[in-house]
């Protein structure tokens, strides 16, 4: 099969399974953004996506992310979703259109720092993990004084919260629990309405739980390792 019509037949396969969950769950697609995570996959993988209409993709490491940017149309939407680096978040900044894994105030005042124009849009992500804040995340006891702080900055617009399933506890409690915080945080800041969760294995789930981007690569362009 060519690589184009894998693409495709992968892409309306989750395309088709996001509808159905939204159904299920009450929801509208018109809330799901779908981010086609391309980290590590060729330039020609991303421009078959670009061909079949997808504007929404997802990168994890800058050097390889700011390449890919310099190749490609102006108008796709870039989201970085990685662990942050310091010293690669003014790159980062200047080429990503939403940043989805703020974990600590010092990111949150470079961003601000290095936006111009518009505010940043960035998510807060908390940590599911026990204990909290091992694979990065912020420990959710701790997540109104990081939003709290964050709000106060001008460069940056906070639009929700991201998390990862943890890798060792059922995924379904984690995006009930998930679910629980981001309610409890939209009491305080009621405009940070959207929740990035759901990856390749879990974002039907992620979707009954509210989940408003999903993060997905592998269900979409295959595996990494298997790709010619």
């Amino acid at each position: 099969m060519k690589r184009v019509d894998q693409i495709r037949e992968n892409l309306d396969t989750v395309r088709a399974k996001i509808d159905a969950a939204a159904a299920k769950a009450g929801r509208s697609t018109d809330e799901i953004t779908l981010i086609a995570v391309t980290k590590s996959f060729p330039l020609s993988d991303l421009e078959i996506l670009y061909s079949l209409g997808v504007r929404q993709f997802g990168e994890n490491r800058d050097q390889e992310a700011s390449s890919k940017v310099e190749q490609l149309p102006s108008d796709i939407n870039w989201h970085f979703q990685g662990q942050i680096q310091s010293n690669k978040l003014k790159s980062i900044t200047n080429w990503a259109c939403c940043i989805h894994s703020v974990d600590q105030i010092k990111y949150a005042q470079i961003i601000s720092e290095q936006s111009s124009g518009q505010p940043k849009p960035i998510f807060i992500q908390v940590s599911l993990d026990q204990p909290p804040e091992s694979r990065g995340g912020v420990d959710p006891a701790k997540l109104i004084e990081l939003a709290n702080q964050i709000t106060k900055l001008p460069g940056v617009a906070l639009q929700g919260l991201m998390a990862v399933a943890p890798t060792d506890s059922p995924t379904e409690s984690a995006f009930a629990n998930l679910s629980k915080i981001h309610g409890d945080f939209l009491l305080t800041f009621s405009n940070a309405k959207s929740l990035s969760s759901g990856m390749s294995g879990d974002y039907e789930m992620a979707i009954s739980y509210g989940a408003t981007h999903l993060r997905i690569g592998s269900s979409i362009l295959g595996n990494r390792d298997q790709i010619a």
